[in-house]
């Protein structure tokens, strides 16, 4: 970046683009998210650069298209292209039948296919030249997520010097889980090979480092506090902990606009004289989506009383919807619903509105203000976003938090939530019983103390924190935050 020596190049399996079928043919839309949300500030108009795959399978057709949007963004994007086979073995093969399963703790629907892994680091090797292509050796280079962890590793292997960062945004598992990964010493060898290694908690970073010591013996640990150093024979690293979060301002600043709170008082027009409770998950089974509905329907047939009183609004996102296992559960969820529903409907009263779809931003944030109840229940997460955006956005602060204790989220906002096993059906309907019946004082006080944390930690002091630890610097160093328009991520997490 200008004047800093130093210039950031965000690396990361998709580029913060959409490609979109327009009437005149294939067109790049604005991505939505966190990570474009956090780093967008820092790229804009001062050199950034993001590289990553766009999406589709014929990235040389799109030289045209990626000017403009480079243009638009303030930040130049570069595409990996990638074959229709590398698409299906290292995406959705290594990537999401191996490494997505076994991370969150679910190894039974692992696929470990020897094409797959050698699909992944050919598919890695291929990001590492096209990030030397369009690098320098002054920059740092960023690399995010669990698709490109060995990405330091090629660099180093095709000579390229480079400074060079890893945030994994999901859950790093624990020992005895990990260790069945037929690959799991090169993987932990490759990690290595960054400078620094961020994870979203502590157990995160403890988990690494126990299956480190159980692939070698001479694993010493350094220092202390967040950020600490692993010494493995020749290797220092660094190995911190970094939980990302949401920009708060904004979230709370868009939730008080008339067109959010205009439309959060037309559905409670359309759901009168009842708690809403609301679930928001994209389609993938380590959200907990079953376990939820029939921790429902067990409070419905526990607690007759809220009959009638609590409707439960679950919206679920498309995703992967080309995947056998997520079509199932497709399935599953539209039997569960219509199950309830046919059980315990009566007249003016539907206990489940069941929506299949993506919210725009400010249907979003309405059904964030229109919910006295949040049900977050993922079997596991790396962090789950979707807590601090209800946080953020429960203004009157009379709302209440449930939330799985294997989400990220849940370290830092345990004392303000009801936290439950999402494992547990009656102890999520007790839950939903003890928070329909929670008193104002203590709901405004459990959501003020949680506003308070997500407020103070947001997303700008994750990325203050890791850039501290990696470049020593912080966005002080670079454009002021303010001077832009920040995207509200949708559920992408």
């Amino acid at each position: 970046m200008e004047g800093l020596g130093t210039r950031i190049v965000a690396v990361s399996n998709r580029l913060p683009i959409r490609l979109v079928n327009g009437p005149d043919g294939l067109e790049i839309k604005p991505g939505a998210g966190g990570l474009v949300t956090a780093l967008a500030p820092i790229f804009r108009n001062k050199g950034g650069i993001w590289i990553g795959w766009s999406g589709g399978t014929d990235d040389a057709d799109l030289a045209g298209l990626m000017e403009p949007a480079s243009r638009e963004a303030g930040y130049t994007l570069h595409p990996v292209p990638l074959s229709a086979d590398e698409v299906g073995d290292y995406y959705y093969g290594f990537s999401n039948e191996v490494i997505w399963p076994l991370f969150h703790d679910l190894q039974t629907r692992c696929n470990f296919r020897p094409r797959y892994w050698y699909q992944y680091l050919n598919v890695n090797r291929k990001f590492a030249e096209i990030t030397i292509k369009y690098s320098s050796d002054t920059d740092y280079i960023w690399v995010h997520d669990y698709h490109l962890m060995h990405m330091a590793k090629f660099l180093k292997k095709i000579g390229a010097e480079r400074n060079t960062g890893f945030f994994l945004h999901i859950p790093f598992p624990s020992a005895d889980i990990f260790m069945k990964l037929p690959w799991r010493a090169q993987i932990l060898r490759a990690l290595l090979e960054y400078e620094l290694v961020g994870f979203q908690t502590l157990r995160d970073r403890r988990n690494f480092i126990q299956c480190l010591r159980h692939i070698s013996s001479g694993i010493r640990i350094s220092g202390r506090g967040p950020v600490v150093t692993v010494i493995a024979g020749d290797k220092r690293v660094r190995v911190g902990t970094f939980p990302i979060s949401i920009s708060y301002d904004a979230f709370a600043r868009d939730a008080e606009s008339k067109e959010v709170a205009d439309m959060a008082w037309y559905l409670h027009e359309a759901l009168p004289d009842r708690q809403v409770i609301l679930g928001v998950d994209r389609l993938d089974y380590t959200k907990g989506i079953p376990e939820r509905l029939e921790a429902f329907k067990d409070a419905l047939s526990r607690f007759p009383e809220l009959q009638g009183k609590v409707t439960l609004v679950q919206v679920v996102v498309p995703s992967r919807e080309e995947v056998p296992e997520y079509q199932a559960l497709k399935t599953e969820l539209y039997r569960l619903v219509g199950e309830i529903n046919g059980r315990f409907t009566r007249s003016g009263w539907v206990p489940i509105h069941y929506l299949y779809r993506s919210l725009d931003r400010y249907e979003l944030l309405a059904y964030y203000r229109l919910a006295e109840i949040a049900i977050i229940t993922p079997l596991k997460d790396g962090m789950n976003l979707v807590a601090k955006e209800y946080c953020a956005c429960n203004l009157e602060e009379n709302g209440v938090l449930i939330l799985s204790e294997f989400a990220g989220a849940a370290a830092q906002l345990h004392r303000g939530a009801i936290m439950v096993n999402p494992y547990d059906v009656e102890g999520m309907s007790n839950a939903i019983h003890q928070a329909f019946h929670m008193d104002q004082a203590e709901r405004h006080n459990r959501m003020h103390r949680l506003r308070e944390i997500v407020r103070h930690r947001d997303i700008f002091w994750w990325v203050n924190n890791f850039l501290k630890a990696a470049l020593a610097k912080d966005l002080r160093a670079f454009p002021a935050v303010e001077d832009y328009v920040l995207e509200i991520p949708l559920v992408s997490h």
